[in-house]
């Protein structure tokens, strides 16, 4: 009995060592050229252009609406409701 169990153990570790040994092989895929004459157009993320990944992964635009802002650009609000200049 002693001598099954010791005999399994030993195949099973060995089998365990193999599989390892082969996950940090190389890749089989070649290098990919992203120079100028590749027809591979690298795009933020996978969002698209003009979006990119949010906190949570999803595509977010990158501008915001002005019109949604209730200080201008430069500006920010101030302690008393009101727009205040930035660095101010």
């Amino acid at each position: 009995m002693r001598t099954i169990l010791s005999s399994s153990l030993l195949s099973a570790s060995l089998i365990l060592g193999a599989l390892t040994a082969s996950a940090s092989a190389m890749p089989l895929a070649a290098a990919i050229d992203t120079g100028s004459s590749a027809h591979i157009i690298q795009v933020a993320g996978g969002c698209g252009r003009g979006f990119h990944r949010g906190p949570f992964g999803g595509c977010r635009r990158n501008w915001a609406n002005p019109a949604a802002h209730a200080c201008p650009r430069g500006y920010h609000i101030g302690p008393g409701g009101g727009c205040r200049g930035n660095g101010k």
